[in-house]
């Protein structure tokens, strides 16, 4: 295991692999009056079980400081009454301070330092590969070429063992490794263990990688969109009586711009050949791939009664999705892609679509505000990745898509939405899905009115999100009218998503009537939620069993991002993200009354061991503790606020 140690926990001869026995028959488990503590006393605990480990120092908290408590988590308490309902009037929305509202959501003026910026001299990837004679910058190289002057700079290992290395034989980081001792034998060559790599050859881990050949292609604009092309034409003519191109008059978007080069007479035989038939040349057995496409009935059709974990924003990446699809879950999807950063080529957006063979069941995220960029990223997909569906988010609820028309946005501009979904179903060989959620204002439900519309436009399969816009996470999903939107989308699939957090919850939901349920923030709180709801417990997972899965997270990061210092560093800020979720979990075993509710603020409170009580710490400086314990002291001058800082308690 890299890094130091597991600091000493409760002895539990259970992995996550092999879960505890159920808690079961029980409303009140524990005692919580002796676990319950105060924020000094919580905190007073905490620097005094690590004084021995630090030599006696102690780091001084500065206010404001971004290593202190996240502003989110600050709650004034006059301003909350007995309930935790807020005592002001409706109107208190928009007496709210500009700078107040600024502060929700996204927390864009963070500090934070990118990994590459914590190693000042970086080691030529030439060397690195072995191939030093063929520099890939040439003479323009900033990088150093002479082994024996990176190592004297290079930051000391974090550990004795790489996790690449002892998984598939051999380190492509070589000297780079910050676990490079390892797998370094006399001047600095790289040991590569050869029985173990040739069990790995040919197989391939990660696909949907983004090819030199293809960012060429988009960056240059020399991609092929053929079919989007011809659909995106289709919408600019007049239709019907004058009418703008890409109303609907008299016949569907579908009918308009498809080219049909077999009418009925012709099927007959009365007619003449379809000329671009019969101009075609081909090689071998001749398919009517090209020429017909799928009609929906012949698509695959998405899996319903299935546990699928939603996109999650900076938390949703290729590690965290291999710890849920080991506990249980059945859909996996990628975060958020912007679609116009895909068709540029970035390399930045493209990694959001890799996919781990472990994930059987994956789709991709798309979001945009217009048909032509919707379209031509569909085409894009079809032909470049491998994937069971693709979902179109008009559900994300952010200033940033809303205000560029995409998102919610797209509830409110039923034109554009129909294009995009039907133009965006011709392209696609696999299903396509749209999540939403129930309107963008609060009090006004406008889902029931847009679900047939979807369906008749061609989407396989609709997810809702019980709350709107405005209401973003701070009260509870509506879950009745969920229910009446899955009457009315019938015979497609809906899924059901919101508040999440127990098997009781998930039972709740289905008996609901949706198809399946999606997973999001409480997939962040406790991973293994997927497996309370298939085994129909609650798990009261020990403080070293919680740990250890941070562990996998970490060395699935590492295959990931790699094990120099960039990929540590990467690793480091996703595990910190995640960690800012994970504090919001309370033990089973110290609930006063089961289950946990997602919107019901932690209390501070003393775990059963020093790990159980550093895990429940909204501190930032104690996820960083955590951090360390994993992957190793913390760069130099090392800063860290979570992305989303909005709260989403009651």
């Amino acid at each position: 295991m890299p890094g130091p140690a597991v600091p000493p926990a409760a002895p539990s001869p259970r992995s996550p692999c092999h879960p505890a026995p159920p808690v079961t028959g029980l409303t009140r488990v524990g005692c919580p009056h002796r676990f319950l503590a105060s924020k000094e006393q919580f905190h007073a605990y905490l620097r005094a079980q690590s004084e021995p480990s630090s030599g006696g120092e102690e780091k001084e908290e500065k206010d404001g400081s971004c290593q202190s408590e996240p502003p989110a988590k600050r709650v004034k308490s006059e301003e909350l009454g007995q309930d935790g309902e807020n005592r002001e009037d409706a109107g208190a929305v928009e007496k709210e301070p500009a700078e107040r509202k600024r502060a929700r959501g996204q927390n864009k003026s963070r500090p934070c330092m990118k990994p590459n910026h914590y190693e000042q001299s970086r080691l030529c990837p030439s060397v690195t590969q072995g191939c030093a004679e063929k520099c890939y910058f040439g003479p323009r190289c900033r990088f150093l070429h002479d082994v024996g002057e990176y190592m004297a700079v290079k930051p000391p290992d974090l550990g004795r063992s790489c996790v690449l290395f002892e998984t598939f034989g051999k380190c492509i980081y070589g000297v780079t490794c910050r676990f490079a001792q390892a797998h370094l034998g006399d001047g600095y060559q790289n040991i590569i263990n050869t029985e173990l790599a040739k069990q790995w050859e040919g197989k391939l881990l990660v696909r949907n990688n983004l090819s030199k050949d293809l960012q060429h292609q988009l960056r240059k604009r020399k991609f092929s969109f053929k079919k989007a092309d011809e659909y995106l034409r289709g919408l600019a003519k007049p239709h019907g009586d004058g009418g703008k191109g890409g109303k609907t008059t008299g016949c569907s978007t579908e009918e308009q711009v498809v080219p049909n080069c077999t009418t009925p007479q012709e099927e007959l035989g009365d007619g003449p050949e379809c000329p671009e038939a019969s101009s075609m040349k081909t090689v071998g057995p001749v398919t009517d791939e090209d020429i017909i496409k799928l009609r929906s009935c012949e698509k695959k059709k998405q899996t319903s009664c299935k546990l699928s974990l939603h996109c999650l924003f900076q938390c949703g990446n290729l590690p965290f999705r291999r710890i849920c699809k080991r506990f249980g879950a059945d859909i996996t999807c990628g975060e958020m892609a912007v679609c116009t950063n895909l068709l540029q080529g970035q390399s930045s957006e493209w990694a959001l679509l890799k996919r781990h063979h472990s994930e059987d069941i994956f789709g991709v995220q798309l979001e945009g505000a217009f048909p032509n960029t919707m379209t031509k990223c569909a085409e894009l997909l079809n032909q470049t990745i491998e994937v069971d569906f693709v979902d179109i988010n008009v559900g994300c609820p952010i200033d940033l898509v809303y205000k560029k028309g995409g998102g919610c946005a797209l509830m409110t501009r039923s034109n554009k939405f129909e294009q995009i979904v039907r133009g965006m179903n011709l392209m696609l060989d696999v299903p396509l899905t749209v999540k939403i959620r129930t309107g963008v204002q609060e009090k006004i439900n406008v889902a029931h009115k847009i679900i047939p519309k979807i369906r008749e436009w061609g989407a396989s399969m609709v997810t809702l999100h019980g709350r709107s816009r405005e209401q973003r996470y701070t009260r509870g999903a509506d879950w009745d009218y969920i229910a009446e939107c899955a009457k009315i989308a019938s015979p497609m699939p809906l899924f059901g998503n919101g508040d999440i957090l127990s098997y009781e919850d998930a039972n709740r939901a289905m008996q609901m009537g949706v198809s399946g349920i999606m997973i999001a923030r409480g997939a962040l709180i406790k991973p293994w939620l997927f497996t309370e709801i298939k085994e129909q417990r609650h798990w009261d997972i020990s403080s070293s069993e919680r740990f250890y899965i941070l562990k996998d997270f970490t060395n699935y990061g590492l295959e990931h991002w790699g094990s120099d210092t960039q990929g540590v560093e990467k690793t480091r800020k996703f595990l910190l993200e995640w960690l800012s979720f994970l504090c919001r979990y309370i033990p089973v075993g110290i609930l006063e009354h089961l289950p946990q509710k997602i919107n019901e603020r932690p209390p501070y409170y003393m775990g059963r061991d020093y790990l159980e009580t550093l895990m429940a710490s909204q501190n930032v400086d104690d996820w960083i503790k955590i951090s360390e314990l994993l992957l190793g002291p913390v760069p130099t001058n090392f800063t860290f606020l979570p992305k989303h800082r909005a709260n989403s308690y009651r």
